[in-house]
Parts: C-alpha cells; sequence; structure tokens
C-alpha cells in the first residue's frame, strides 16, 4: 500500500482509491469517495511517515524476541524473572528513543 493511499485512509478509513505510483497526481476516487485535498493527504503522510519512523525500536525488537512459543516455554521452566532477563536483553539493545 503506497504511502498516499495510508494517508487517505488515515483520514477517511472508508475511502475507496487508488494511486498510481506513490504519485499524489494520479488519485483516482471511487464509489463516490468525497475527494480530500492534496494539502491534507501530504499533511497526513508526513504523520504517518514520523509515526512509523518513532516506532522503530519496535520493529527491530519483533525480529530478535524469541518466538511467543519459546518466551512461554521459557517462562514455565524458567520462571517470570528469568524471561524478564531475557527479554531485557533486546530491549536495551534497542532502547526506546
Amino acid at each position: 500500500m503506497s504511502d498516499i493511499t495510508k494517508a487517505i485512509l488515515k483520514i477517511n478509513p472508508n475511502a475507496v482509491v487508488s494511486v498510481s505510483n506513490n504519485d499524489i497526481n494520479t488519485i483516482q476516487w471511487h464509489n463516490g469517495t468525497t475527494p480530500i485535498s492534496k494539502a491534507d493527504i501530504e499533511a497526513k503522510v508526513v504523520e504517518v511517515q514520523a509515526d512509523y519512523d518513532s516506532k522503530q525500536d519496535q520493529r527491530d525488537r519483533a525480529k530478535e524476541y524469541p518466538s511467543i512459543v519459546d518466551q512461554l516455554d521459557d517462562i514455565y521452566h524458567n520462571g517470570i524473572d528469568a524471561w524478564k532477563s531475557t527479554i531485557k536483553i533486546t530491549k536495551d539493545k534497542y532502547p526506546k528513543d
């Protein structure tokens, strides 16, 4: 899904729209969707990107955490405190900004 489409859907989750090559000038509104101004879409694109960027630590952590099954097994065999120690290694590696 293009950045333009994501921004439009953040503004209007019910919008039916198509966009070619992530180009704001190619927006086609479908099924009676009320068009949104380019300025509003561009502002929302910046906001959506900032939100995405602010969650980089979460994406990095998700790649390194053990699977949920392995985490539950760790808790069962070693207890909550041992599990917290395991998870803390990844949290410390990718701190929140």
